[in-house]
C-alpha cells in the first residue's frame, strides 16, 4: 500500500529511501542512526528532494514466522515509523511492504510515476532490507547508493559491516558512500 500525504514536488530527481525506521527495529544497536537520519531527511527535504519511507509489515504465516519463528512487527506501535521522523512523513511518500525490498508492485508503480531512477538507501537493517533494496535497484538498471553511516543493523555492528561488504560486492564498491559523499545539490552545502 502506498500512502502519499503530500505529492512530492521533484519528480525525476534522486529519491532518499528511508528504510524501515520503525519502533520494532530501533534498538540499542541501531538507535545511533536516528538523529543521523532525521538530519539527513530534514536537509534532503529542505532542498525539495523526494523522500520515501518504507514500513515492513509482518503477517501471520509469513516466511519470517514460518522459517524464523519471528512474530514481531505485525501491529502498531511496532510497525509505526519512529516519533523522531513523524514530522517528515507529511511531505513524503510512505510505502508499506511485506518483503525486504521496496520493489513491490506498488513500489514499482510509484517509481515509474515519479520517474525515480537514482536511489539513496539508508535505514535499518543494512544487511537485509537496505541491502535488498539497493540490489533490486541495481538489477533493474537504476543507480543505487547505500549510505553506510546512515544505516545500521538491529543485530549489531558485525551484521552492519557484513551488509556493507556484501553491498560492495553486489552493487559496486563506489556505490557504498558516506553522508559526506552525497552531492551538495541534494542536501545543501552544510556537511555532517
Amino acid at each position: 500500500m502506498i500512502r502519499i500525504e503530500v505529492e512530492p514536488m521533484t519528480s525525476g530527481r534522486p529519491v532518499l529511501v528511508v528504510t524501515d525506521m520503525q519502533n520494532g527495529f530501533v534498538r540499542e544497536q541501531s538507535a545511533h542512526i536516528v538523529p543521523v537520519i532525521a538530519d539527513l531527511v530534514r536537509r534532503w527535504q529542505a532542498q525539495e528532494g523526494d523522500v520515501l519511507f518504507t514500513r515492513y509489515l509482518n503477517y501471520p504465516g509469513s516466511p519470517f514466522e514460518r522459517f524464523f519463528g519471528w512474530r514481531k512487527l505485525q501491529t502498531a506501535p511496532e510497525t509505526d515509523i519512529i516519533s523522531e521522523l513523524q514530522s517528515y512523513l507529511r511531505a513524503s511518500a510512505v510505502l508499506d511492504k511485506r518483503i525486504y525490498s521496496p520493489f513491490t508492485s506498488d513500489g514499482e508503480e510509484l517509481f515509474r510515476r515519479k520517474g525515480w531512477t537514482e536511489f539513496y538507501f539508508c535505514g535499518i537493517a543494512t544487511e537485509s532490507c537496505v541491502l535488498k533494496g539497493a540490489v533490486d535497484a541495481f538489477e533493474r538498471g537504476f543507480t543505487p547508493w547505500l549510505i553506510a553511516d546512515a544505516s545500521a543493523s538491529h543485530a549489531g555492528p558485525e551484521a552492519h559491516t557484513a551488509g556493507l561488504l556484501v553491498a560492495r560486492r553486489f552493487i559496486g564498491p563506489g556505490q557504498v558512500i558516506t553522508r559526506k559523499e552525497i552531492p551538495s545539490s541534494l542536501i545543501g552545502s552544510s556537511r555532517p
